[in-house]
């Protein structure tokens, strides 16, 4: 049987506590409605069990006795429904027990604290109460006359305080099973909740990290345009309205951009349709490459090997070389930089490298032109590319900077 510390409390219910529903000895507040319907109708049955006993052809029968013994019963009786202290209904039913030894007054209160004491405490303490009961109807009809022979009163005895040991137990068997049914489905509705509160972060952050790439390339397009168009001012009129074009193009793909994010980051996560632009492939590196050379940069391209490429390694492999390209651009303006994307079976290589900053006239003097940026970007591809089972190593090597990404799967 469940001890009273085997189960958390359900203090402020209106229910009546089981011994698998109570902790620390504390049990449920019980409505003073409740209690007063319980107190009247015990009191009711006590009264007729006072009448019947003094009615009794009994010529050594003493009615005040028998009074007095109804009354302290129902003095004793809110002691069954008491929280303090903590066995004050063990000690009410004992109390009763005893009581009904010296008269049938009080066998109403004590068959109802036998039945409580059952319902409220595991079976090492409801055993020796209904006992005690059973002990206390033996003696009263060891000296009181009876309507039955002292065997069939003992055996009478017996089977009732027997069935209300296991009406009670049953009685509380069963909440215990209600309680753990709904603490289950308590438990279940709130792991749901959190796998999908998990869902949409996850979600959300996958969101984040797209539009991150491509905002960051997009941005670092135009911010390496509007340089070329900043420091060649007598260029061709024909290149600086190609220039401008791509301005104006990468402003309103930017533009798109943001407002996808925004709108998925404002809507509710259940009815977001996300920003659901189409997943690149490798074949768009070479989009990405002419563009970087469209906004003047120096950039060579190798590619080798052609493989079947899982969908995922292939969407990673393109977010690294976006990544490289947008820092090479960001970090070492002018710098030439080599991009490698290598497919073999069962991997996929993207080297990204470049000579480092180049001295550049800034405000008459020369400076090195390098942008400052949070790494986050890094982050998140380090990220990525974990969640593949790949291996990232960025850092400088000789005058510049060198991102060297695997990404492995089962060929």
């Amino acid at each position: 049987m469940t001890t009273p510390t085997d189960c958390p409390p359900l203090v402020g219910r209106p229910v009546l506590a089981t011994a698998a529903a109570r902790r620390d000895g504390n049990r449920p507040l019980v409505p003073w409605w409740t209690f007063a319907v319980a107190w009247l109708a015990v009191a009711a049955l006590t009264v007729l069990a006072t009448a019947g006993v003094v009615g009794q052809d009994d010529p050594g029968a003493q009615p005040a006795i028998d009074v007095a013994v109804a009354v302290l019963a129902l003095a004793v009786l809110p002691l069954l429904w008491s929280r303090t202290p903590r066995n004050a209904p063990v000690l009410g039913a004992l109390m009763l027990a005893s009581l009904a030894a010296y008269s049938g007054a009080a066998t109403p209160a004590s068959t109802v604290a036998t039945l409580q004491v059952t319902r409220w405490y595991p079976a090492r303490t409801a055993v020796p109460v209904a006992v005690a009961g059973f002990l206390g109807h033996a003696l009263q009809a060891l000296w009181r006359p009876q309507a039955l022979p002292l065997g069939w009163w003992l055996l009478c005895d017996l089977a009732v305080h027997a069935a209300l040991l296991g009406w009670g137990m049953y009685w509380q068997a069963r909440a215990q099973l209600m309680w753990s049914l709904r603490d289950r489905a308590r438990r279940a509705e709130r792991e749901q909740e959190r796998r999908v509160a998990e869902a949409r972060v996850a979600e959300r952050t996958r969101i984040a990290r797209e539009m991150h790439d491509t905002l960051a390339h997009r941005l670092s397009l135009l911010a390496a345009t509007a340089g070329a168009l900043e420091y060649r001012p007598d260029a061709d009129p024909a290149q600086l309205a190609r220039a401008a074009g791509l301005v104006r193009a990468g402003v309103s793909s930017a533009l798109g951009d943001l407002r996808d994010v925004v709108r998925v980051l404002r809507a509710d996560p259940d009815d977001a349709e996300g920003a659901p632009a189409p997943q690149p492939t490798l074949d768009d590196v070479d989009r990405l490459v002419a563009e970087a050379r469209e906004a003047g940069g120096d950039v060579a391209y190798e590619r080798a090997g052609s493989a079947d490429v899982p969908r995922a390694v292939e969407v990673a492999a393109f977010r690294v070389a976006q990544e490289g390209l947008t820092n090479a651009r960001r970090h070492a303006p002018g710098s030439p930089v080599v991009l490698r994307v290598e497919a073999r079976a069962g991997q996929v290589r993207v080297t990204v490298s470049d000579g480092g900053p180049r001295l550049v006239a800034v405000g008459g003097a020369l400076g090195v032109a390098s942008g400052k940026g949070t790494g986050t970007g890094l982050v998140g591809l380090r990220e990525r590319v974990d969640l593949l089972g790949g291996t990232l190593d960025a850092g400088a090597r000789d005058e510049g900077f060198v991102l060297d990404v695997r990404l492995p799967w089962d060929a």
